[in-house]
């Protein structure tokens, strides 16, 4: 039993003192990506989140899906899903959890972070006060838990602020923005002729549920929807929720910081209004037997302060694909913008603007010059009003968290005392390197040869694919959409292709040839030949003989136009790095088959060519002459783990079902570790809720491997690999000649691939 006497003196909390390399503060998912990264590199961390979860926005508090460059696959941005952890972080999640329970990513967040033992996590912790040693240096932070009134004091060398609203970084007196920019300071067309307050709005989303009989519903007295405009009251569907009900947004012209509960009441007003009016209203179905089984208790938040680092990066950054020497991240979201007013604005819900492809972030918009130890990432980085509606997005603040974690570590092994002296060519290129080999990827930067042993090597492969065909399935898709095939072509080289049309009557096709004006990208926005033909009514061989030659190597889109009296034919067979696009419409991400803009906003116009995600989203059948060959073995030590330009891809025969690579060198070396970067597909993206998809492991993946020495001695099995990345530490260290990797064939018609295998 314990017994406290009448004191007249204030009691304290108790107080726990933490001494570490690395603070981060905010448990979203560019916090957890943070503090995960620099603790694999031997940091000590402590993790401090103000809620009783991890993820964020992505959480089962909220329950937004987590997405990046890919947009729901609704852009020209192939292969642009985000590396490195927050890849591993998704994958895992896809399989484990296809059907996008958001309490399952909970689990899978919670135990990442659990099994890195750097990391020391503190739950329902808010951070409220920060000490400085000079005006400079942030020497400790102080928060505290509700669920055990206890306070802590957090001392650390460097400091990590994800918290979405940024305390540490505003308590540290860093410079900061809220609101809009004029069109005259950064020369921005889409900005506002002056400044303005207006930010992006808060939303919460709800969830309903059938029960199998009829359940009333009697709205509370704080319900309603008088003020919402007609047009979202007609955006209402009885089978809607989640964040399929990311319109249901407000907030945006108030306060988003410090009003933020009020916030919050009036979106719970809008939500169970919408409720009483979808149950009855009577102009809804078969809504009889619905209950409400979940609504968010905190919103999603989207904007509020943004941070001023060494440099912004603007809407010319995000459109133009301007690069950067010390890009360590990148986006590929929309420039996507929402009223203030949310519901009860009468302007369109959002206005998307899309980039022709990805765009580098470089570390200079994640620290600032005024503060020596102070990193920000997520929402929080340096940008425009009108840039931030593009990187604000999850999966792009996340990457940007993986790299700052790399960031602090690469510091402290250099014994740097300022932020600011990783800006130097030098460190840059060392952090790029470590984050990827790690497969972070970063658009047109690749592993440099120094960095992989098997670099010296000479590479044989059992089998490699040479292709000049992907055989007709007999199953036939109407073009009442127009059709391309992204195939990668060599310069200088005369191409002749063949497809298989049926005409229902008699009537004309066109086909072209098209090129990205800019290599890396995949907008077809060059026109290299076209023809047309006259058809008559049955199936046809169409020979398609391209007269100019491409002056590089890089991707060309095959295309047949838009004609519905014509189907095309589709081949069963899947090859890594070889898709079919569509000229469709996606308008979840305002995908009308083409953006059309006006010259005076400075955003280009462009058509949008698309893939379907499986299972739809079949190659077409057709033949190539000269066979394509650019799978070879030398591709797995070019620096690229993706599609880039060129596949970048080591593809066996689609025939074998087991194939070998073997790498000799001229002298023994001596390897401790493996690094092999496997295809998990990264035009797919993973929204980690809601979306539900049709696989748990993404059938590129070869999902069974092993590797031998040059005695035949076994050095690492793997069975049933679902991830992008397999880091394989030896026991000890390997001295040989000779290492032999046997891959397995994990799906039919899908050959064995893989990116690049790193030695170290």
């Amino acid at each position: 039993m314990l017994k406290k006497q009448f004191s007249p003196a204030i009691r304290k909390n108790v107080v726990i003192e933490h001494n570490v390399d690395l603070a981060v503060t905010g448990g979203g998912l560019a916090g957890v990506c943070a503090a995960i990264s620099a603790a694999r590199k031997g940091l000590k961390v402590v993790l401090v989140q103000d809620r009783p979860v991890l993820g964020g926005n992505a959480s089962s508090e909220v329950r937004l899906w987590s997405l990046g460059a890919t947009s729901h696959l609704g852009n020209n941005n192939r292969y642009s899903r985000e590396g490195g952890i927050i890849d591993e972080l998704m994958v895992e999640n896809l399989f484990r959890n296809p059907e996008g329970n958001t309490l399952i990513l909970d689990t899978i967040l919670l135990e990442k972070v659990l099994d890195e033992k750097n990391i020391t996590l503190l739950l329902n912790t808010s951070v409220f006060e920060l000490k400085k040693n000079g005006d400079n240096t942030i020497e400790s932070i102080a928060a505290f838990c509700s669920q055990n009134s206890t306070q802590y004091t957090i001392f650390a060398k460097d400091f990590c602020d994800a918290s979405g609203d940024g305390i540490i970084s505003f308590l540290s007196g860093a410079s900061f923005r809220i609101g809009a920019e004029s069109k005259l300071e950064f020369d921005e067309g889409l900005a506002p002729d002056k400044e303005e307050t207006e930010l992006l709005g808060h939303s919460i989303y709800f969830y309903s549920k059938d029960v199998g009989r009829p359940v009333e519903y009697h709205a509370p007295n704080f319900a309603g929807i008088e003020k919402i405009t007609m047009d979202r009251v007609k955006r209402i569907r009885s089978h809607d929720v989640g964040p399929r009900l990311w319109w249901i947004e407000f907030g945006g012209n108030l306060d988003t910081i410090y009003e933020s509960e009020e916030i919050k009441f009036e979106l719970w007003k809008v939500v169970y209004g919408l409720w009483d009016y979808i149950k009855n209203s009577g102009k809804f179905e078969n809504v009889e037997n619905l209950t409400l089984e979940w609504v968010g208790t905190i919103p999603g938040k989207r904007e509020s302060r943004r941070f001023e680092g060494m440099t912004m990066l603007t809407q010319q950054d995000i459109v133009e694909q301007r690069d950067k020497f010390d890009a360590i991240s990148y986006g590929g979201w929309a420039i996507d913008h929402h009223p203030g007013d949310g519901v009860y604005s009468d302007r369109p819900p959002c206005t998307q603007y899309h980039a022709k492809g990805t765009y580098h972030i470089p570390l200079r918009s994640f620290i600032t010059d005024k503060i020596d130890n102070l990193f920000f990432v997520g929402r929080l980085i340096s940008s425009s009003h009108i840039a931030f509606g593009s990187t604000r997005v999850m999966c792009t603040c996340a990457h940007g968290g993986q790299a700052i974690g790399q960031a602090v570590a690469l510091k402290q092994q250099l014994g740097l005392q300022k932020n600011t002296e990783l800006i130097n060519n030098r460190f840059v290129s060392e952090l790029q390197q470590n984050l990827l080999v790690e497969g972070h990827f970063i658009p047109g930067v690749n592993i440099a040869s120094e960095t992989n042993l098997f670099t010296d090597a000479e590479c044989t492969a059992s089998s490699t694919l040479i292709l000049d065909s992907l055989i007709p399935n007999n199953e036939w898709r109407s073009l009442d959409v127009a059709a391309g095939q992204m195939l990668p072509l060599q310069a200088n080289t005369n191409y002749s292709f063949t497809l298989f049309i049926e005409a229902l009557e008699d009537t004309d096709i066109c086909i072209e040839l098209k090129v990205s004006r800019l290599k890396r990208n995949f907008t077809p926005d060059v026109l290299i030949h076209s023809d047309a033909q006259h058809l008559k009514k049955g199936k046809h061989e169409i020979k398609f003989t391209c007269e100019k030659q491409l002056d590089a190597e890089q991707y060309a889109f095959l295309i047949v136009r838009k004609n519905p009296k014509l189907k095309i034919c589709l081949s069963d067979q899947r090859i890594t790095g070889v898709v079919s696009v569509f000229n469709g419409k996606n308008k979840a991400v305002s995908n009308n088959g083409e953006q059309k803009c006006d010259d005076n906003i400075g955003i280009d116009s462009f058509e949008f060519w698309t893939p379907e995600r499986r299972p739809g989203g079949k190659n077409l059948a057709f033949g190539v002459n000269p066979p394509l060959d650019c799978f070879t073995a030398k591709n797995l030590t070019n620096g690229y783990t993706r599609p880039h330009e060129n596949p970048n891809a080591w593809v066996a025969h689609s025939t074998v079902a087991s194939a070998e690579l073997v790498f000799d060198f001229k002298e023994s070396k001596t390897i401790k570790e493996f690094y092999i970067h496997f295809d998990t597909d990264f035009d797919h993206p993973l929204e980690s809720s809601l979306m539900g998809h049709p696989e748990k492991q993404i059938p590129f993946c070869v999902q069974d491997f092993s590797i031998y020495d040059d005695s035949g001695n076994l050095l690492h099995e793997e069975k049933h690999n679902h991830q992008s990345v397999r880091h394989i530490r030896l026991d000890q260290e390997r001295h040989g000649n000779r290492f032999r990797f046997v891959f397995n064939r994990t799906k039919r018609n899908y050959p064995i691939a893989i990116f690049e295998i790193i030695a170290r």
